[in-house]
């Protein structure tokens, strides 16, 4: 071994294994097409509360997956330590709506692919991908179910409601019933034919008829 061995750095022969124009490119699609995936959860957001943190997550995964694999490619020795660095990293953030989960996914395999070279993938895959989201989010909202509330005072008046609204709407089911003395509570699924609300109106003047209340849910029901 020579004297210019035990001063020779093994960091500094990996500083041109990836070229300024690669890390440029990679960075600035990375960052174009994580702004298409934010819009496109804008846009297709239906839950209770939005988040704009996760929809700049959604960015800054996208780019950091695109330079950690940048990083991999160029070392096979650096992407085995890679692994075994990963895989002990533990989140422990809870996703709140389903959807969310394709998202993250989306921008992860979004910033891998880009890093591998594959740009026209990346592109038309990320652009298919939001279209295709965007068609099944801008259906019509009274296709999406609804809990009808409704409070009667006693048997008869429940039963001539839940016939009225039975015939206002395409589909009805009953998902609990609570009885109290001198009320009854009913919480009925229901998806509407249009997108007319009057017939709760309608329904809350029935006699016996205290209260009718429409809400709008995610299909999950609880109870």
């Amino acid at each position: 071994m020579s004297f210019s061995d035990i001063f020779k750095s093994s960091f500094l022969e990996n500083v041109t294994a990836v070229s300024i124009l690669d890390m440029v490119i990679a960075l600035v699609l990375s960052f174009a097409i994580g702004l298409f995936i934010f819009f496109i959860y804008k846009k297709t957001f239906a839950g209770v509360m939005y988040s704009a943190s996760f929809g700049v997550t959604l960015v800054a995964l996208t780019m950091v997956s695109t330079f950690v694999i940048l990083a991999v490619t160029s070392n096979v020795v650096l992407s085995l330590g890679m692994v075994g660095a990963l895989s002990i990293v533990r989140f422990r953030s809870a996703i709140k709506e389903p959807i969310d989960i394709a998202f993250l996914f989306w921008a992860i395999a979004a910033g891998i692919v880009l890093a591998a070279g594959m740009i026209p993938l990346a592109v038309f895959g990320s652009v298919i991908i939001g279209v295709v989201l965007l068609i099944f989010a801008n259906r019509k909202s009274h296709i999406n179910p609804y809990i009808v509330v409704l409070r009667t005072e006693d048997q008869a008046s429940e039963q001539a409601a839940l016939d009225f609204l039975q015939k206002q709407v395409t589909k009805f089911s009953v998902k609990s019933k609570t009885v109290q003395k001198g009320m009854v509570e009913v919480n009925a699924e229901v998806r509407m034919k249009d997108s007319d609300t009057g017939f709760i109106n309608r329904l809350s003047e029935l006699p016996g008829v205290k209260s009718a209340v429409l809400v709008s849910y995610n299909g999950d029901y609880m109870g």
